[in-house]
């Protein structure tokens, strides 16, 4: 498998981080999910592959609508987890882009949901989403965009006000394989992956959640928050709490839940 420096580092990120990211930043990526499976058109005895399953939640609905599934992740934790929720899922596998263990064509559609920001060289992982799908089958992928929505960026907000430099040496995809995360930059990707009738859209919605929730993801070490957060020494964390309640009391409803406004840019196309 070719791996860069960047998808060795992400890797290293969600080692073990099953329970983290289910209890906390899960719900946000579950948003997009039946558009997702729409654009790609997975119906009753769809043949589909879930690439990046995560806690299982796209690959769930799949099945629940009758599809015949295939679910893979890269992190052996999310693979358990996605194991113990999906009783009706085909398989359940360990394996990563930008190599799958399957026979080209094999699939009437390929999803990955908020995946394709976790690896290191894009346009090789939609080149091997188009490889595992038959002519004439559909791929849909979603990823976030950039600029980052208010409920990303006000993580950066959060650290800001608490003071916390920022680290200089994490790594990054290669600016030769990187593409800008717009709606015309995402379809090009798909474009230059040879891929036919792409389309690209922004959803945008409301992210409701437990404070504690949302705190729970970067304090447990999840994401670029998560990274930043776990070097830091203990009195910095009480500065970084005390922004975070701060900064997010703007955004409590009455019940105390947070309503954050957040979007994804949804890609899909057919192989030609």
């Amino acid at each position: 498998m070719t791996t860069t420096a960047f998808d060795d580092h992400e890797r290293s990120r969600w080692a073990g981080r099953a329970a983290a990211f289910d209890g906390s930043f899960a719900l946000l990526c579950a948003h997009p999910a039946p558009a997702l499976l729409d654009a790609a058109h997975v119906e009753a005895g769809t043949r589909m592959l879930d690439v990046g399953t995560g806690s299982g939640t796209v690959a769930g609905l799949a099945c629940a609508r009758g599809a015949s599934v295939v679910a893979v992740d890269a992190e052996p934790s999310m693979v358990d987890l996605a194991r113990s929720r999906l009783p009706l899922a085909d398989e359940v596998l360990l394996a990563a882009l930008p190599r799958l263990p399957f026979e080209s064509g094999q699939f009437d559609a390929a999803v990955a949901n908020f995946v394709i920001n976790h690896v290191g060289d894009p346009l090789a992982a939609i080149g091997e989403l188009r490889r595992v799908v038959r002519p004439a089958g559909r791929i849909a992928v979603t990823v976030w965009p950039d600029p980052p929505p208010e409920a990303q960026s006000l993580w950066g907000e959060v650290f800001d006000a608490a003071g916390v430099d920022r680290p200089t040496s994490v790594p990054r995809v290669d600016a030769a394989k990187d593409f800008r995360r717009t709606v015309e930059g995402f379809a090009g990707l798909l474009d230059a992956a040879g891929l036919a009738d792409v389309r690209c859209e922004t959803i945008t919605w409301v992210h409701r959640t437990d404070p504690e929730a949302w705190w729970s993801g970067p304090a447990n070490g999840i994401s670029r928050p998560g990274l930043l957060m776990e070097t830091q020494p203990a009195d910095v964390i009480v500065r970084i709490r005390a922004a975070y309640d701060e900064l997010t009391a703007p955004y409590r409803d009455p019940d105390g839940r947070l309503a954050l406004p957040t979007a994804a840019l949804l890609a899909s196309a057919s192989v030609p």
